[in-house]
């Protein structure tokens, strides 16, 4: 990492006429009071939003929550063990039908008895577990799918708080040096409106000359409220996204660093990776549709005790029995009016469709990655394109000032010499602001933006 050439802070670089420790107090009380404010790095500001962002927070949980959905699946395996009990006493037993011809009655006729006692205890031990299920099976590949899916979603999710964090933090430092240019503006229009009040005096100069200067210092401090405005708000934007409260107070470096001409190796993108495993994920869909047509097989196994009671002497009683069976379960889906037909047809379709947007988002990254590059390359010649214009602008501005005294330029000329200057500082900020979006949008597009970036 480079630092960006110091073109804010030498005397003779920029700011004619300007002390050099009038400006570095300004960025000693600007970044140096750490009772006040704490001085953050874009490294600090990420790795604070990697623990206390909350949108990172839920998708943290939602990972969480995908790998307890395919533990659940796969507990489907494991045996299940049942236990049931009950009590049933009956006020009137149960009918039964007996052919007469059993006890040497007419064949054909029936006679009604009553069979049972009052008191029925049924305490019942199962257990069944599942031998081949494709259902079970399709259903774990798919939640391990879901679950790597929730992992990229939150790697996105990291990327774009990392690219928001750090485009905040680049606009806060702009800012900052947008109030240094503008405080620095405002020194030389006051030593200027001091030379022009006494040349007033000596009538050397009209009062509508002096009212010129005066009213570029009033739209030059209107400025530094807009702009630290702007800074509170940016700031605030940041705190936020970060995850820290508002109270908190905050300053960020005051050097921006930038890396020129920097190749990014091209891996896929987070976008690309989600549509990819969305793409497997149906197809693990599809599988799981297609083999609900096979067979399933399970274990089951039961033991239990029937108690029988009676409780009207003398014959009263409570005798328990034992039952118990151990057995193998196989269901075959036969026909479901070919529901399932009609959902592997659908299914068929969404994967062509997320065939057709793993296409198009390569194709659109293939594109954003060219016009980022053009971008940053472009930005890359503005910036030293501004920064000679700065010298040229700041030289014009000396020696307008020189011509004035010597009385060969006007008020006028003074000005838009100051203008011309100040309108060169504000494209050199822009420049650089622009480059490091580009780079930064860069490493997005080429998979290289990183918390630990």
């Amino acid at each position: 990492m480079s630092k960006i050439k110091n073109k804010f802070s030498v005397k003779t670089k920029i700011f004619p006429k300007v002390d050099f420790v009038l400006y570095l107090l300004w960025i000693m009380l600007l970044f140096g009071n750490i009772a006040e404010a704490q001085v953050w790095s874009l490294q600090q500001c990420i790795d604070t939003a990697q623990v206390y962002n909350k949108n990172l927070k839920i998708d943290r949980n939602n990972v969480s929550i995908s790998q307890q959905k395919q533990l659940e699946t796969k507990s489907n395996l494991i045996p299940k063990i049942s236990l049931s009990a009950d009590y049933r006493y009956f006020n009137d037993l149960p009918y039964q039908l007996m052919p007469q011809s059993a006890f040497g009655g007419p064949e054909g006729q029936f006679k009604e008895t009553q069979f049972g006692v009052p008191h029925n205890i049924n305490a019942n031990i199962q257990l069944s577990m599942p031998l081949y299920n494709p259902q079970i099976y399709g259903a774990i590949r798919t939640t391990k799918i879901a679950q790597e899916i929730s992992e990229i979603q939150y790697k996105k999710t990291e990327e774009q708080i990392f690219f928001e964090i750090s485009n905040l933090y680049y606009n806060v430092q702009i800012l900052q040096h947008q109030l240094a240019f503008v405080d620095s503006n405002l020194v030389n229009t006051a030593k200027l409106l001091k030379n022009m009040q006494l040349l007033q005096n000596q009538l050397m100069v009209t009062g509508n000359d002096v009212s010129k200067v005066q009213l570029q210092k009033e739209q030059l401090m209107t400025q530094h409220k807009l702009i630290a405005s702007n800074l509170e708000q940016v700031l605030n934007t940041l705190k936020f996204s970060m995850g820290i409260p508002f109270s908190q107070n905050i300053q960020v470096e005051p050097d921006i660093r930038y890396q020129t001409s920097k190749i990014y190796t091209k891996f896929p993108s987070v976008d690309f990776q989600l549509v990819g495993a969305q793409n497997r994920l149906l197809t693990s869909e599809l599988n799981s549709l297609k083999s609900s047509r096979l067979p399933s097989v399970s274990l089951m196994a039961s033991y239990g005790q029937t108690g029988f009671g009676y409780d009207e002497k003398p014959n009263d009683f409570l005798k328990f029995f034992p039952n118990s069976f151990a057995g193998i379960q196989i269901s075959v889906p036969l026909f479901n009016g070919t529901v399932t037909k009609r959902k592997i047809n659908q299914k068929n379709i969404e994967i062509q469709n997320n065939t057709l947007k793993q296409d198009l988002v390569a194709e659109q990254n293939d594109m954003q990655i060219e016009n980022a590059m053009r971008q940053r390359l472009v930005t890359q010649q503005t910036i030293s394109n501004t920064t000679d214009q700065i010298d040229l602008a700041k030289k014009v501005y000396q020696q307008t000032v020189l011509l004035q005294r010597e009385g060969t330029a006007t008020l006028t000329d003074i000005l838009v010499a100051d203008n011309s200057l100040r309108e060169a500082q504000q494209n050199y900020i822009s420049a650089i602001i622009d480059y490091l979006k580009a780079d930064l949008e860069l490493k997005k597009l080429t998979g290289n933006i990183s918390f630990k970036n």
